[in-house]
């Protein structure tokens, strides 16, 4: 097959491949065949350039200028891109600017400031605090103190070795005795646990593996950028996908020289906005990666009461194991406090260590006599009270930073004087008292710990703790208040459509911790959440050593999502469940007797017996569950935006969090009912872009009639209809359709996946919608 190649300024589907050595460019190309017949226009790629030996998802990036040659170097790429083009495919690029691989040994730049220090011509690059731990770099790679591990260390020419581990010796030191020379390095090996309170080096949220890199600076940036530039220039790839924009010193900066360098190629970026937070208008991006889109696909499929009903039997069961009843603005402040005092205590000691330098020297009287410690308090009130990320310099602060959160933060304070910290703390923010180098500096790493603290407090913690619904707790969404009305979500389609037509829309990836289909099960239990409660109430009388209640719902939930499964998947994804909660174990302080418990459990119970009654009360559901399947998958591909698809999604896919959601997969047909409304779905979207594409317009279509609420429908530029079934269980209950119709705009229109039936006029939802519950209909000529 071979076919003109797309324009590249705008994809109209895209397909994420995970490469990997096991699965390098060469096993790509044999999928551009198969990718191409599903009517993707781009192939979108994880990482490609040069990273840690043997790494499965390349964000652990160790050289800009070279492709992977574990995937087959850049004649390989070429040759993917090649293979792309025969078939009429373009390619997207995932890009990591935030970070590099914390491995001297195959991170020559690190290398180099290792041994030479601030004077290497790599020193720049890294986000490195010179000032702190007496100018040398702390690496926290010893497996305990270092009065244990020095027998550990040796010398090996001009290079010092600890295990795999290699470190290059400062020139003319390597005769030393060991401690004078360790004193003598411009880095010093600690003990790993030091990196909680230690580290000098930004990181990739707390991940002291990755270290952080400063493309604010105009060297950096292009010394770092040039493959992925020249491979642009050359037309071998067409767009690019920025990970994790937030840990940026100057996302609005490194936005705009992007988006000049590439001369204005379509670029996304991986931002994860809270609810109701908007895409700051001035980035020069298409959008961002979709996650917010998920959450609204995923909301609509999710009935409100039954949340409500669900989240009180959860209270009753899980208690007291609930983190205090199961509230969720309480669950992320408390995992946010400990965050700041674990993971994050390096980053706050460094924000301390600038705001007490300004408060110290400043003119403003204002911000005088301010003791460090009251600085700190005052820090990490604020920070615990963010509702997003990051503050922006081209958003309003002031909206993320409140009034509201400073009064909160002031009762901190026993003292009214001591209380002032936290107004000068937020004005520091705000920048009200200046651009001044150090000013800038505070505010850049305020909202650089602000992210990670978001990051790791809400998704690798609060999301672990609070699960009455295991399909809310994803990356963006709000398990609080999970459920999106039909109105709610026209209104996010007509804003999408209107502000960022081209923007990504995805409802599963790499980094979701359970896949759409997953999801798309676990929504039915908002309908029923009487038959899941009587159904718990039973395998808990027939299970036997349940570690603890709350795991126990997490535990049932992911076997009733995932149905039947191997063991070892169930037992890997909620060992990662408890330890990221941190309440009984943790990936730092491992507890083998909860653990053990843990795995005993999944044995007996998840895949066990009590296992095999939650898989049966799934299979009783198992019409409306393909209803929200089908459901959501129409709606992703034919909403506002580019939809992205993850790899293997085109058919039913269950997966939970990595690794499990990046083994590998078949590209085949299969002849399933998903397959042919994705197919359908992409087809239609590469057949009529101008139906899709910017200059597109969104409708919303309101049923009428007894189970209007049921329909959820809406009509793309007036010539492609999408129609699908919502809450099909409390539908079923209500009597079904009934004389429901749904009004369709003018003239004759053809059932694009049943392509004998028309429809005109008023349409009977329960012909539209009785065969299957999603329908896709395309507006006849005249």
């Amino acid at each position: 097959m071979t076919s003109e190649r797309p324009d590249p300024a705008v994809p109209t589907a895209t397909y994420r491949l995970q490469l990997q050595p096991g699965f390098p460019f060469g096993a790509a190309a044999g999928a551009v065949p198969y990718v191409a017949s599903l009517g993707v226009s781009h192939l979108h790629l994880s990482p490609v350039l040069e990273a840690v030996p043997g790494s499965r998802h390349g964000y652990d990036v160790v050289d800009h200028t070279r492709v992977r040659e574990e995937l087959g170097g850049e004649e390989g790429l070429r040759e993917l891109a090649r293979t792309a083009r025969e078939h009429g495919l373009g390619l997207i690029l995932d890009i990591v600017p935030n970070h590099m691989a914390m491995s001297p040994r195959h991170n020559r730049a690190l290398w180099e400031v290792l041994r030479d220090g601030p004077a290497s011509r790599y020193a720049r690059w890294f986000d490195i605090d010179w000032e702190a731990q007496g100018g040398q770099v702390l690496l926290p790679v010893l497996g305990g103190p270092l009065g244990r591990e020095a027998g550990h260390l040796r010398t090996d020419g001009d290079v010092l070795r600890y295990h795999d581990h290699a470190f290059p010796l400062r020139e003319g030191t390597a005769g030393l005795p060991l401690p004078q020379l360790l004193d003598a390095q411009w880095y010093r090996p600690v003990w790993w646990r030091l990196a909680r309170t230690e580290l000098n080096y930004r990181r990739f949220f707390s991940i002291s593996e990755l270290i952080g890199v400063r493309v604010e600076d105009p060297e950096v940036f292009e010394a770092t950028h040039a493959k992925i530039l020249q491979l642009l220039g050359e037309g071998v790839v067409d767009g690019l996908r920025v990970d994790h924009p937030d840990g940026l010193a100057d996302p609005d900066g490194y936005l705009r020289r992007l988006h000049e360098a590439t001369g204005g190629r379509w670029t996304v970026v991986e931002k994860i906005l809270s609810d109701g937070e908007p895409l700051p208008a001035s980035w020069p991006v298409a959008g961002t990666t979709g996650y917010d889109a998920l959450r609204h696909v995923d909301g609509v499929f999710t009935d409100p009461a039954g949340f409500g009903e669900l989240l009180g039997r959860y209270r009753r069961f899980a208690a007291p194991q609930t983190d205090r009843g199961g509230d969720w603005d309480a669950t992320v402040r408390r995992a946010a406090y400990k965050v700041l005092t674990h993971e994050l205590a390096a980053e706050v000691d460094r924000l301390v260590r600038v705001a007490s330098r300004l408060c110290a020297s400043a003119a403003e009287t204002g911000l005088r006599d301010r003791a460090p410690w009251a600085l700190r308090t005052a820090l990490r009130e604020l920070l615990v009270r963010l509702e997003v990320y990051r503050p922006y310099a081209s958003v309003d602060a002031a909206g993320v930073v409140t009034e509201e959160a400073a009064a909160e933060a002031r009762l901190a304070f026993a003292v009214p004087e001591e209380a002032g910290a936290v107004d000068v703390v937020r004005d520091l923010v705000l920048g009200r008292y200046g651009d001044g180098a150090e000013y800038v500096e505070f505010r850049t790493r305020f909202a650089q710990t602000a992210s990670a603290l978001r990051a790791k407090s809400v998704e690798d913690t609060a999301f672990y703790r609070y699960v009455p619904l295991l399909s809310a707790t994803e990356v963006g969404g709000n398990p609080g208040d999970p459920a999106v009305s039909p109105e709610r979500f026209h209104a996010y389609c007509a804003r999408v459509q209107r502000d960022w037509p081209s923007t990504g829309t995805v409802v599963s990836t790499h980094d979701t911790k359970r896949s759409a289909d997953v999801r798309a099960a676990l929504q039915v239990l908002t309908e029923c959440p009487e038959r899941w409660a009587d159904v718990l109430a039973e395998v808990t009388r027939a299970g036997e050593g349940v570690p603890d209640a709350q795991l126990a719902w997490a535990a049932w939930q992911t076997v009733f999502g995932l149905g039947p499964a191997e063991e070892e998947r169930v037992r890997g994804a909620l060992l990662k469940h408890v330890r990221e909660a941190g309440l009984y174990t943790s990936w730092t302080e491992q507890e083998p007797p909860y653990e053990e418990a843990v795995a005993r459990f999944v044995a007996a119970g998840p895949c066990g017996v009590p296992g095999e009654r939650v898989a049966a009360l799934r299979a009783s559901l198992e019409a409306h569950v393909r209803a929200n399947v089908l459901g959501t998958a129409l709606v992703h591909l034919t909403m506002p935006g580019v939809p992205d698809l993850y790899q293997g999604t085109e058919h039913e896919y269950r997966a939970l969090v990595d690794p499990d959601n990046r083994r590998t997969v078949r590209f085949t047909d299969d002849g399933s009912g998903k397959e042919a409304v994705t197919r359908a779905a992409l087809r239609l979207r590469a057949r009529r872009p101008d139906v899709f594409g910017d200059t597109a317009t969104y409708e919303p279509l309101s049923a009428e009639g007894p189970a209007a609420a049921h329909c959820l429908a809406f009509v793309r530029s007036g010539e492609v209809l999408t129609a699908v079934t919502r809450l099909s269980l409390r539908l079923a209950e209500a009597g079904g359709w009934r004389d429901t119709r749904l009004p369709l705009p003018p003239g004759r229109w053809a059932d694009v996946l049943e392509t004998e039936r028309e429809f005109s006029g008023h349409a009977r939802v329960g012909e539209l919608l009785g065969r299957s519950p999603v329908a896709l209909l395309e507006r006849l000529p005249d």
